[in-house]
């Protein structure tokens, strides 16, 4: 039955690919090509920001435009703006222009998300939906990855990769379109308020935070820092593609271990591993700088850094009735992209002011918070919650995206 629901999904799972490719090549491109026009690092910093800004409010409002005129006319819409932005990043050459083309993107890229969460959601059954979840995950990182092995593609016009990004969300319409139902109708979830997501869990929705703010400066930091060192740009994204390479790869062994243990004392073990990992580049980067080292060691601190989110997601859901999970998510989703929107302008500052090796200082700080806050709910007395299961989630994923857990099924019925 599995394998014939993958076989079924497989044009969404393609799309979704070419979606993540052309968004993770256009992030480190768009940081080594600004730096080549002049552009400093803190302005680059702001104008990446402007993405996940804008991504507060298309997770508010995609979900709305779904539900308004379907989902074939939300897909081809918002993929038809998305192509347009990568391509005015061809013509223009300020951080003004292209923060704005960076806010567009980042508004419209999360209602292709929920179009693709939904209809995944939509050909799941209670047997199927977890499996289908980690698929999905593994598609959604694994194209951030393989966008940085783009970058070595010889673009002496410096337009190339440009037009490339934009070919690959026209071709993302291709799949999805053609697997698309009709008449399949959609909900937009609901919401927990922010005061009773915090009173039901608040070291989930303290992690959730913290780690918006390390993947936003890990994602965008690492652009910066590989140009800081002077590395070539298809090495810089080879830097990004082993941080991500590094999170799937430790996803599935730390959530396997925090079902079987108090997720809390997981939390801080991955968060303490990650400090020592980002305490030891934040000191010898520089030496490392061109050699195998440097890449296995930024894979490690994306081994223990990116699962922290599916950790504090999971943490939460076990305090929660399986009815308040997929409105749960929504909270957390907001909370880590604000996380997010603070995390490029802190790393490009580090960067800017105390040198390339500054951005690992500063993951450090992040992930010794993230510790102490596992740490503090540990001692204080709360009593550790039956424990479900950790089911990696994605820095991309949207609240629909919940709907595919199993546990929450009785706040998704099969459609």
């Amino acid at each position: 039955m599995l394998a014939r629901r993958i076989y079924d999904s497989w044009p969404l799972f393609l799309g979704m690919l070419l979606l993540m490719i052309s968004n993770g090549l256009l992030v480190t491109l768009l940081t080594t090509r600004a730096t080549e026009l002049g552009f400093s690092a803190t302005q680059i910093a702001f104008m990446q920001a402007a993405y996940p800004l804008a991504a507060l409010f298309g997770c508010l409002v995609a979900p709305r435009i779904v539900a308004a005129v379907g989902h074939i006319r939300s897909f081809g819409a918002l993929a038809s703006l998305c192509s347009t932005a990568a391509l005015i990043h061809m013509v223009t050459a300020d951080p003004w222009s292209w923060a704005a083309m960076r806010a567009l993107a980042g508004f419209c890229f999360p209602g292709l998300y929920v179009v693709a969460e939904s209809w995944l959601n939509g050909r799941a059954d209670n047997h199927t939906r977890a499996a289908l979840l980690s698929i999905y995950f593994i598609t959604q990182t694994g194209g951030v990855a393989l966008g940085q092995l783009l970058l070595g593609i010889p673009d002496s016009g410096g337009n190339l990769l440009f037009v490339i990004v934009s070919v690959l969300i026209s071709l993302s319409l291709v799949p999805m379109l053609l697997s698309a139902q009709q008449g399949q109708a959609f909900e937009a979830p609901a919401r927990l308020s922010m005061r009773d997501l915090f009173r039901l869990s608040p070291l989930g929705l303290s992690v959730s935070f913290v780690n918006g703010i390390s993947q936003g400066a890990f994602y965008v930091g690492l652009g910066l820092f590989g140009v800081a060192i002077g590395l070539p740009v298809g090495q810089v994204g080879l830097l990004v593609a082993a941080g991500t390479l590094g999170g799937v790869l430790g996803q599935f062994p730390l959530g396997a271990l925090s079902d079987r243990i108090d997720r809390r004392l997981v939390i801080a073990g991955a968060a303490l591993v990650a400090l020592a990992a980002c305490g030891f580049l934040a000191a010898t980067a520089p030496l490392l700088s061109g050699t195998v080292w440097l890449y296995a060691a930024i894979a490690v601190v994306g081994a223990f850094v990116l699962p922290l989110y599916s950790l504090g997601v999971a943490h939460t859901n076990d305090r929660l009735a399986p009815a308040q999970m997929v409105a749960a998510s929504g909270g957390l989703v907001l909370v880590m992209n604000v996380g997010i929107v603070l995390g490029p302008p802190a790393g490009g500052l580090a960067i800017s002011h105390f040198g390339a090796p500054a951005l690992f200082a500063c993951l450090a700080v992040l992930q010794g918070v993230t510790a102490a806050l596992a740490l503090y709910r540990l001692v204080a007395g709360e009593k550790p919650a039956e424990t479900g299961t950790a089911l990696p989630v994605g820095h991309a994923a949207t609240p629909v995206a919940s709907r595919l857990n199993p546990e929450a099924r009785e706040a998704a019925p099969e459609n």
